[in-house]
């Protein structure tokens, strides 16, 4: 089965993109396809559109369109882990600092579930 994975970042420079610290407020999300045996398919970037960036809504409502199966992130609100666990989406704990990195630690199977978002999220970044 083939998965797709969001993963915030800084930059929209693909796999060399560099994680953005909190999910909410990342100017970009780079969306990577693989396929059943964990190649890559494709790499593109998506522009945060989202309430805490000047546009409307939260980003995950914009993302869940897209039909991610995972995100792999540094942090994010409760209420944001919520609406994505309830989506279906598996929200993962990132642990390395760019696209490639954290994809690779994916396809490794080195990467645990998020289990619990930031209360004070809106309020700082990490």
């Amino acid at each position: 089965m083939s998965k797709r994975i969001v993963i915030p970042t800084e930059d929209n420079s693909g796999l060399e993109a560099h994680l953005a610290q909190h999910f909410g407020r990342a100017p970009y999300y780079t969306v990577v396809d693989l396929d059943e045996k964990n190649q890559i398919m494709g790499v593109r970037t998506e522009l945060n559109k989202g309430e805490h960036v000047g546009g409307s809504g939260h980003p995950h409502e914009h993302l869940l369109v897209l039909k991610p199966n995972i995100f792999v992130v540094q942090g994010m609100g409760p209420g944001c882990l919520s609406s994505l666990q309830d989506a279906g989406v598996t929200v993962l704990k990132a642990t390395g600092t760019t696209v490639k990195e954290i994809t690779e630690q994916f396809k490794e199977g080195k990467l645990s579930a998020l289990t619990s978002g930031c209360e004070n999220a809106a309020h700082h970044t990490h």
